[in-house]
């Protein structure tokens, strides 16, 4: 059941994107933003029906669909149409597969829930509202803008108190302390990072630092 409700879940969301993309209702580079947000929700997913690092294995079929689908431009809808070519997509389930062996071997799926959630909100709204408001670049990288890295830090923020919160005994204090240094090192990574790189280093990253906070906690 875990394995039915995960694809289908996927494919609703890239159909959906399809749709939205062929009717013209939204451009290329926004469908691209919904699946990249919505299908980090599927973690969610993974931990409701997966006890054991097999879950790995559906962020591993994607790998290969991925790929074949940059190869041949299947998924219109999650393929970059502006110039540029990236692997972003590939990147994007090299990180859930990593991360799911990783976490659910440990029995702490929380912590690769961190990056990803990070990854998908974090890095696809900043995506959004960078493009609509950044007028000038960031200075780390002219690829990415001030509004954007601003966009990643408060999601960051606000997501990683969230989890701190839910799953450990911690006090708010120590909880934003530890929260606001996972969504600088967030802002930061995703400055730096080659476009489509930072759905590789953004989750990996900051899953790592949470991780090595809540072995102090």
């Amino acid at each position: 059941m875990g394995y039915l409700v995960s694809f289908m879940f996927v494919f609703l969301i890239i159909g959906i994107s399809t749709i939205l993309e062929k009717k013209k209702i939204i451009g290329s580079e926004g469908t691209r933003k919904i699946i990249h947000i919505g299908v980090c929700n599927w973690w969610f997913i993974a931990m409701y029906y997966f006890y054991e690092p097999i879950v790995a294995l559906i962020p591993a079929c994607f790998i290969l669909i991925n790929y074949v689908s940059y190869q041949k431009n299947i998924f219109t809808a999650m393929e970059r149409r502006e110039g540029v070519k990236d692997l972003g997509t590939v990147y994007y389930s090299i990180s859930l597969f990593i991360l799911a062996i990783w976490t659910f071997s440990m029995g702490r799926p929380e912590i690769g829930l961190m990056g990803i959630l990070i990854m998908g909100y974090g890095d696809g709204l900043a995506a959004i509202i960078g493009k609509k408001y950044g007028k000038k670049p960031f200075f780390l990288n002219k690829e990415k803008s001030i509004p954007g890295s601003l966009t990643v830090l408060v999601v960051s923020l606000i997501i990683a108190f969230l989890i701190l919160n839910f799953y450990y005994d911690i006090s708010l204090g120590k909880g934003f302390a530890f929260s606001l240094l996972i969504a600088i090192l967030a802002s930061l990574i995703e400055a730096i990072t080659p476009l489509g790189f930072d759905n590789l280093t953004l989750p990996l990253s900051t899953s790592i630092v949470f991780y090595l906070i809540t072995q102090m906690i």
